[in-house]
């Protein structure tokens, strides 16, 4: 499966008048980084992969329609997916905004 292009149009207007934030293929899909980290992506497997503190992951889980995202067969804690539907509405830049504030978070990988 092809990553959601209109879902990647839509990140990428909302990144667009942030300073440091790059896009780039990844894994089939277009993740948009910050300071080099990986912020969010539109999924090569299709819908949203948002990155978050690992400390919020199960809480976003139980009150979102998040899942953690699994990678050969084993949950990974700050790696969170979610359906394109899922944020098809306003939804969408409110998990732009807090990929972008955990990726800033981080060291800059350059």
């Amino acid at each position: 499966m092809a990553y959601d292009e209109a879902l990647a149009a839509r990140i990428r207007e909302l990144v667009a008048g942030e300073s440091g934030v790059e896009e780039q293929r990844m894994f089939g899909g277009l993740a948009f980084l910050a300071g080099g980290n990986m912020a969010v992506a539109a999924s090569g497997q299709g819908g949203l992969l948002v990155r978050v503190d690992p400390a919020e992951s199960k809480q976003l889980v139980t009150t979102t329609p998040a899942e953690e995202m699994v990678m050969r067969g084993r949950p990974m804690r700050g790696w969170l997916r979610l359906d394109s539907a899922d944020v098809a509405g306003g939804e969408l830049d409110v998990w732009v905004e807090r990929g972008l504030a955990f990726a800033r978070s981080l060291p800059p990988k350059r």
